[in-house]
């Protein structure tokens, strides 16, 4: 039904963010990690009111017998993320922004492809089966999802430093597997590796990985 909201954003929370349009305010329930690159964009008071700038967030709207419910996102990659999340079964929209604030979308493309329940499993509400079945049930269909909807490299406000993005880190895997790594080992260096474009993602992994 929506596709994103543009408009002032005039309320953030740690759990939502209210966009004006015209007027009228939309209340969208976000993830930690929009919740935290919103704050470093916008001036927030600590009642929550916010500067008002214009603001856009992409969305998904769910509508339930009971409820209806907005959801807001800071781009592309991460909404996209959150609808594959919701169809695992036993992950609802709570769970599946419970994963987002402790993952980014790269961070659960890697957790995927080197079968790590563990770091899903850091997500609050998220046991360790739970994590399991959304490696089974995802891996193959996030690794797709964050290739078709990253646009770029993304770059830290406070340092400077490139952000690796889903489809930088699925990239750098699918090369060292290419060089005659096992997946799980290429997924494993390339988290190891931290931040940085696909081509630093490489070179910092084979250093990892020939150590």
């Amino acid at each position: 039904m929506f596709y994103y909201l543009n408009g002032k954003l005039t309320l953030l929370r740690p759990d939502l963010a209210v966009i004006d349009c015209s007027g009228v305010g939309y209340q969208l329930l976000i993830s930690a990690t929009t919740h935290a690159r919103l704050s470093a964009k916008h001036t927030i008071l600590p009642d929550g009111k916010c500067d008002g700038k214009e603001q856009l967030l992409f969305t998904h709207f769910s509508v339930k017998e009971d409820s209806q419910e907005l959801f807001g996102f800071f781009d592309e990659e991460e909404r996209d993320i959150f609808r594959l999340l919701i169809t695992v079964s036993g992950i609802g929209p709570k769970g599946a922004l419970a994963i987002l604030s402790a993952l980014s979308p790269s961070e659960i493309a890697i957790a995927c492809a080197a079968d790590d329940a563990k770091a899903i499993s850091k997500a609050n509400g998220i046991g360790l089966k739970t994590a399991q079945k959304v490696i089974i049930e995802l891996k193959d269909k996030i690794a797709k999802a964050v290739t078709s909807t990253s646009y770029g490299d993304s770059v830290d406000i406070d340092t400077g430093e490139v952000l690796t993005s889903a489809s930088a880190a699925n990239d750098a895997i699918s090369a060292l597997v290419v060089l005659g790594y096992t997946k799980n080992d290429a997924a494993k260096a390339v988290k190891a590796a931290g931040n940085g474009t696909v081509e630093e993602l490489i070179r910092k992994s084979l250093a990892l990985l020939m150590k």
